[in-house]
């Protein structure tokens, strides 16, 4: 029963998830932040999924108050078509690959991802962890061989968070943060420094929001000291203070 259990923990941080009791107050975020978000402020009700989702359900008229994503690319389109208010970066992350504590695949760097029948599990293309994968593999000069191995293209991080820590993909790319919560399931395999997309998180005030005073407050929260610090602990990188 406990091993059944876990295997449900696990295969529940591959859906977008929606927590919190801060009644009306929504804050829509990357799914790369859920566990770290509500640890700076547990009152607003918080719903994690791919940036690029969360940014379609907001153009559709979702009622959020705050986003928060881990490209620069879909707060600034939010920007641009004046839906957010001037988004500020508040961090910054790294890709690493993540294999099961097993290591059936016997991969111990990336290189080892181009060698054939080794299952690889990557973000789509539409999602910021696919993205800056893709840089990465571009930088590394393996796209196509590594490509070749892709068994499977998810919509979010915790999606290829879920399918290693299950066993089901010999490695997956993701954030250096969302090895964490899975530590005693996966091994972690450290990429080139020089390799490394530039990975910025910036957050924005929703224009619609009847609830502004609430919004910059919750950013003050998430930008304060005592928000930094979480932020670091969780592995996160912080940019300079203004």
């Amino acid at each position: 029963m406990r091993a059944l259990a876990a295997l449900f923990a696990i295969v529940a941080l591959s859906v977008p998830s929606a927590t919190g009791a801060g009644g009306n107050f929504t804050v829509f975020a990357a799914a790369s932040l859920t566990e770290v978000f509500p640890k700076i402020d547990p009152s607003p009700r918080y719903s994690f999924a791919g940036s690029d989702q969360v940014a379609l359900q907001i153009r559709q008229g979702a009622p959020a108050d705050v986003y928060a994503a881990a490209s620069p690319k879909y707060t600034q389109l939010l920007y641009h078509d004046g839906l957010v208010r001037k988004p500020i970066i508040f961090a910054t992350n790294k890709l690493i690959v993540i294999v099961p504590k097993s290591n059936p695949a016997q991969i111990s760097s990336v290189y080892g991802l181009r060698r054939q029948g080794v299952k690889v599990v990557i973000g789509d293309r539409g999602v910021p962890i696919g993205a800056y994968t893709r840089q990465l593999l571009d930088a590394l000069g393996i796209t196509d061989a590594v490509m070749r191995n892709v068994v499977s293209q998810e919509t979010d991080v915790k999606g290829i968070v879920s399918k290693v820590a299950l066993g089901e993909a010999d490695a997956g790319f993701v954030y250096v943060t969302d090895a964490k919560p899975v530590a005693s399931k996966v091994r972690k395999i450290l990429l080139p420094d020089w390799a490394q997309p530039l990975i910025r998180y910036q957050i924005a005030i929703l224009n619609s929001t009847p609830r502004k005073v609430g919004a910059r407050a919750f950013i003050r929260k998430v930008t304060s000291k005592r928000g930094r610090l979480l932020l670091k602990r969780a592995g996160f990188g912080l940019p300079k203070k203004r």
